[in-house]
């Protein structure tokens, strides 16, 4: 049995935790709040035996296995450290911390201590998204000659909310854009150039961005994110003998396609009765019971890359926090 502690009961950790009701082997034990009255009710509704009214009280448990980071943007870096400092591993949730440095010092805190450290990129872990990129090694379309993904929804604005407040490092880029940038790192690797554009609404978030990444073999990227308006949310793998669809919203997809360039399309079906959080929470299981100290399918130096990534899209595009 792992036991899970939250750190930050909000939206997310309630899609969380209900995935981990589903997991036989997976048991909340803890949660943690800057609102006791919070954590106690988020306590009560999953049957976690502890509920605590600052972060600071999970270090003091002493069969806790595991941390979800799930707080805002702007605490991934401090919340992690924490932790980790206590001997404690984490899953912290996407973005992994607000730019590179913060990213790198957590991950040679991990390393050096030998805890287990991994971004809860949970797109990685999708069944979908897994087959998608079994198919790419597999050459089932050849040469992969472009990616495509977009992701956008109409978020209602508040200025103080998280979307649109700057200093807790609100926008389209690190809250969606992430998923596209995800997507091309994963099947394409690392570019050679980024062009990136954004657009600025009044509280000085980016609500759009936009960006096209080259490649050393002539590959190419073109991917967005949008505050704006609801999007397809597909995935695009193009290659030299067909293409892969992956369907929307392609960062938890349920379904992809196979599309040769003459033929019929072979469609995957992905079925499930979660929010899909579950497969991350497993893997994250698995690797603590095998005793590593991070994933070999997100590494901790792909969570650095894809932060690299963000950074230089945020130059670019003049995205300041």
């Amino acid at each position: 049995m792992t036991r899970w502690g939250i750190l930050g009961p909000g939206r997310i950790a309630h899609k969380f935790a209900q995935d981990l009701l589903t997991l036989p082997d997976a048991q909340l034990y803890a949660v943690a709040s800057t609102n006791l009255q919070r954590a106690e009710e988020f306590a009560n509704q999953y049957n976690a035996p502890h509920a605590l009214g600052s972060y600071e009280e999970l270090l003091s448990l002493p069969d806790l296995d595991v941390v979800y980071v799930a707080t805002p943007h702007i605490k991934h870096h401090e919340n992690a450290l924490m932790l980790l400092k206590g001997g404690i591993p984490v899953l912290g949730e996407k973005p992994f911390a607000m730019n590179g440095e913060q990213v790198r010092e957590m991950v040679e805190l991990a390393r050096t201590k030998g805890i287990f450290l991994m971004e809860a990129l949970w797109s990685r872990f999708m069944p979908g998204v897994v087959k998608a990129l079994e198919l790419v090694q597999a050459g089932a379309i050849g040469k992969v000659v472009s990616v495509k993904a977009d992701f956008g929804f109409r978020a209602p604005f508040s200025p103080e909310g998280r979307l649109f407040d700057k200093a807790l490092g609100g926008g389209s880029l690190l809250d969606i854009g992430i998923y596209p940038l995800f997507f091309s790192y994963l099947i394409l690797d690392k570019p050679q150039t980024i062009k990136a554009s954004a657009s600025f609404g009044s509280t000085g978030v980016d609500e759009q961005c936009g960006m096209v990444l080259t490649y050393a073999d002539g590959q190419i990227a073109l991917l967005d994110s949008t505050l704006l308006a609801k999007t397809d949310c597909i995935g695009l793998i193009q290659g030299e003998t067909g293409q892969i669809r992956v369907h929307g919203r392609f960062h938890e997809t349920m379904a992809i396609s196979l599309e040769p360039a003459e033929g019929e399309p072979t469609v995957f079906n992905f079925p499930r009765t979660t929010h899909g959080y579950d497969y991350e929470a497993s893997h994250v299981m698995e690797c603590l019971a095998e005793g590593k100290t991070e994933s070999p399918l997100w590494s901790l130096d792909d969570s650095l890359n894809l932060m690299e990534l963000l950074d230089a899209v945020r130059a670019e595009a003049g995205i300041i926090y």
